[in-house]
């Protein structure tokens, strides 16, 4: 069971203080690791350092799209600890036209989701990623969606809402994160003679706020008839990023309840 720890390893998780990034971060700061959370949101991270207080963990306000201020978090991650052990790609956004129908969907809309989702990562690749690579160690692991691997079904979504506001998946969130699935397969394979493991971790629909038609009927969907829970993904991820998985890359863990069994 020790390779399962990650006491002393310094972990990059972005999108730390959303939905997800809020439980992966207490769930590696439990197994040991030191987390370096990165948000575009102040409050939220300060929120995050009062619901998690630890000398393990420090937070960082900045746009992953931004080399600039990525480059600089880097830098003093190594000037501190001289190295970095993982990353957990975890940030991904909406838009304003977020709900808007693929027919009438702006590209203004289209350019912003996808420089989170993907480009985002990429850039967090290269400046973490590349760090792991030169040290010969590391684990990425990318958070993709169900929506990146099958499409949505299309039936689920009348009367469907999200915290009062109808909703659906555009094509845009499925697109995004497929790429961040071809961005895995990649760097599983640029890196893998260096030791850096790429990995994804793929959540099916998880309860944050939807109303009960779409609960009902996504739950209808899955296997195990019920939507997912945060806490549900937090053993994959740990297996990922400890030497539990010395051996896995280019791997998809998908973290659904059965729906892409079906």
């Amino acid at each position: 069971m020790n390779r399962f720890s990650l006491e002393g390893k310094r972990v990059v998780v972005t999108g730390a203080a959303g939905i997800l990034g809020q439980v992966f971060c207490r769930e590696l700061l439990d197994s040991g690791a030191h987390v370096v959370a990165i948000d575009a949101q102040q409050a939220a991270l300060d929120a995050l350092r009062e619901q998690l207080p630890s000398d393990r963990l420090e937070v960082h306000c900045a746009d992953i799209r931004e080399r600039a201020q990525i480059a600089e978090i880097r830098a003093s991650l190594m000037a501190r600890h001289g190295r970095i052990d993982g990353l957990l790609n975890n940030a991904a956004t909406k838009s304003p036209n977020f709900f808007e129908p693929f027919e009438t969907f702006p590209l203004e809309d289209w350019d912003h989701v996808m420089s989170v989702n993907l480009k985002g990562a990429m850039v967090c690749c290269q400046e973490f990623g590349a760090v792991m690579a030169e040290q010969g160690h590391g684990s990425v692991v990318n958070v993709l969606s169900i929506y990146g691997i099958a499409a949505p079904d299309q039936r689920i979504y009348e009367g469907s809402e999200y915290l009062g506001r109808t909703i659906n998946t555009p094509a845009v969130y499925s697109a995004s994160k497929a790429g961040l699935w071809g961005l895995t397969h990649y760097l599983s394979s640029y890196w893998g003679q260096r030791n850096v493991r790429v990995n994804a971790l793929t959540p099916g629909g998880i309860q944050s706020g939807q109303n009960q038609t779409f609960t009902d009927r996504y739950s209808q969907r899955v296997p195990m008839g019920r939507m997912g829970q945060a806490d549900d993904l937090v053993g994959a991820l740990v297996y990922l990023m400890s030497d539990a998985s010395s051996y896995v890359t280019g791997q998809n863990i998908v973290v659904d309840g059965g729906l892409t069994a079906w």
